[in-house]
């Protein structure tokens, strides 16, 4: 795909992965449009962190998933679509089930249909892989039964299959992003990650829920690239393309990880707010990436100790995001 003059939206572009592959679609010269949700704080998101070029590059529209008509709006005109917005808390997902469910699935309907009937070219709809629950086989591929474990991860398995349905049932040039377990600056606090480095700057104690599941860690850079892999070439329409590194880590070990690169003295203890409900724990993710690589060329290119580098450093530069006193769900 020639991105240059192309006009793309991305749905929940000024989150963390959003965020990122904006500003990637910006430097390929895209028009990129933003579609985000409306708050009183403000819609800037993560956007707030890109370049000042690539942030008046950007056009973003504040609105809700859930309004059909908003979303046709925004996406009107578009030649290709990113479709990321989502609820993604997994514990919030055990508090506020229903909103999950209403966000995740009618949001994507509505994005579906809004591409639908604007002829988009190409339509980019964001998995994840807690879509597939622990594993049964690993390396876990694009044929791994879904087993949700959430209802979070249940809203997204209704979303890729509607999107799915969309391609077989109106040719929709749709294709499913499933990335595993992304990290990155930009992270919000929330994540497993940001939360391990902020506890490690600012104290003695991480305090963590359980820490023998194991993921899949992949930098952000390199999914953003993949996505824009997969929406560049024409084999991806109707199919799910997982986006991992091959190699797992523990929670326990990725925390000992980040004590070691800041020199050590730090303790891990158990926080029970922070284990999940025991039959909805995940216990190991690990990606199997061979049809990302057969039809797009796409392969990791940062380590984890690179990337758990670039993440240290921009927790770091932004302590004021975070608050490691507390649990956000």
């Amino acid at each position: 795909m020639n991105w240059p003059g192309k006009r793309v939206v991305v749905t929940g572009g000024a989150g963390f992965i959003g965020s990122h592959l904006s500003e990637r679609l910006v430097a390929a010269g895209a028009s990129v449009t933003v579609f985000t949700r409306y708050t009183s704080n403000g819609i800037q998101g993560a956007l707030r962190d890109v370049a000042p070029e690539v942030f008046d590059a950007i056009t973003i529209v504040a609105g809700d998933l859930r309004d059909g008509f908003g979303v046709e709006a925004a996406i009107s005109g578009a030649d290709v679509v990113f479709h990321l917005a989502a609820h993604i808390g997994i514990p919030y997902s055990y508090v506020h089930p229903i909103d999950v469910v209403q966000v995740n699935m009618e949001g994507t309907a509505n994005v579906l249909e809004a591409c639908r009937r604007q002829s988009v070219s190409k339509v980019v709809v964001f998995s994840t892989s807690e879509t597939y629950g622990t594993a049964q086989y690993v390396p876990i591929d694009e044929r791994h039964p879904m087993n949700p474990q959430s209802p979070y991860a249940a809203s997204k398995v209704g979303a890729d299959q509607l999107a799915l349905a969309y391609a077989r049932s109106f040719d929709l040039p749709v294709a499913i992003c499933r990335p595993f377990n992304t990290y990155g600056p930009r992270q919000p606090a929330r994540a497993v990650l940001p939360t391990i480095i902020a506890q490690a700057l600012t104290g003695d104690v991480i305090k963590l829920g359980s820490l023998t599941p194991t993921r899949d860690l992949v930098y952000v850079g390199d999914t953003a690239y993949g996505a824009m892999r997969i929406a560049e070439e024409d084999a991806t329409i109707g199919k799910v393309i997982n986006l991992a590194t091959g190699c797992e880590v523990s929670i326990g070990d990725l925390a000992h990880s980040v004590i070691d690169l800041l020199g050590g003295g730090k303790r891990i203890e158990t926080d029970q707010r922070r284990i999940r409900p025991e039959k909805s724990e995940v216990m190991q993710l690990l990606g199997d990436a061979t049809l990302a690589r057969d039809l797009l060329g796409w392969t990791p290119s940062v380590t984890l100790s690179e990337g758990l580098d670039h993440t240290i450093s921009w927790v770091r530069r932004n302590s004021d995001l975070f608050d490691s006193s507390g649990y956000r769900i």
